[in-house]
């Protein structure tokens, strides 16, 4: 009887995310290349035998859309709310280590810290990222446009920058 829940110790989980994707009508291949895991992963985890990684979690939150309380749902299924000695999947041993979830007041808007912008003839692609502590940068978003698309862009942040009122950064010092 216990056999069981220890080969899918995260099958309620798995259940949720399996039913959220099929809501959707995504297939299993649509999802994992949305938030960039194989298909396999994604299987193990609809399956409940793989818990996702918090990162992986907050892509598969982020990409279906999903309101706060319906994150948090998910985030409990995934045991993250845990106290720190119920949670074995983090090497880190440091009891003052806490995680934090962000959520967007927009689920459509991810906000990034970083960006890395590779161009060649054929045109352009903009990696955004957010700064996730000791484990570097997690990417959250990744645009492909046309070189003539590029320079739209350029022009449309321009204008948007020199009609906004300036704001005073803080850097740090």
């Amino acid at each position: 009887m216990n056999e069981k829940k220890q080969e899918q110790p995260f099958k309620k989980l798995g259940d949720r995310l399996k039913t959220i994707r099929q809501k959707m009508h995504e297939s299993v291949a649509e999802v994992s290349g949305a938030v960039e895991i194989d298909e396999p992963m994604l299987q193990r985890i609809e399956q409940g035998f793989e818990r996702p990684s918090e990162d992986i979690l907050m892509l598969l939150i982020s990409h279906f859309g999903m309101h706060d309380d319906e994150a948090a749902g998910l985030w409990q299924l995934a045991g993250y709310d845990q106290p720190r000695g119920h949670d074995h999947d983090h090497s880190d041993d440091s009891p003052n280590r806490a995680t934090i979830l962000v959520m967007a007041v927009d689920p459509r808007v991810i906000y990034s810290d970083g960006v890395q912008v590779d161009a060649n003839t054929n045109g352009v692609v903009i990696a955004f990222s957010q700064n996730n502590g000791s484990q570097g940068q997690l990417t959250t978003a990744k645009i492909g446009m046309s070189r003539e698309q590029a320079y739209g862009v350029m022009r449309a942040l321009h204008e948007a920058l020199e009609h906004s009122e300036p704001k005073q950064l803080s850097d740090g010092k």
